[in-house]
């Protein structure tokens, strides 16, 4: 069996997020699946507008890091919109071993700390 893709693991952090902001009372209005394409989410709380953008790592890769430049592009978007912009990284690695590669069906570990305030 193939070790995840980035698209799968992207996948994986979507669903992580995702259901973070559904169990925090968001409503989602848009999402957007695609690794390279930002937010993720945009979501709806409290009458407030939020532009979710999604990352997903493997160990030994820190989910805290994200691409500077991209997310500046996504500022100016959000500040356009009005919208508050938050990072969403999350971290995966095989449970057995973290030093092994994760594939499909193997038992993860799930490295997220909620949701970083960008603007």
């Amino acid at each position: 069996m193939q070790p995840l893709n980035k698209q799968e693991i992207h996948q994986l952090a979507m669903q992580e997020v995702g259901n973070f902001l559904e169990e925090n009372g968001y409503e989602f209005l848009a999402v957007n699946s695609k690794r390279n394409r930002s937010p993720q989410f945009v979501c709806v709380k409290d009458k407030l507008l939020f532009f979710i953008v999604v990352k997903g790592s493997l160990y030994p890769q820190s989910p805290k890091h994200y691409d500077i430049e991209s997310m500046e592009k996504v500022k100016i978007h959000a500040k356009k919109n009005n919208a508050k912009l938050y990072y969403g990284g999350v971290g995966f690695a095989n449970a057995k071993d973290y030093d092994m590669p994760l594939k499909k069906n193997n038992p993860y570990v799930v490295n997220f700390n909620g949701l970083e305030k960008i603007l």
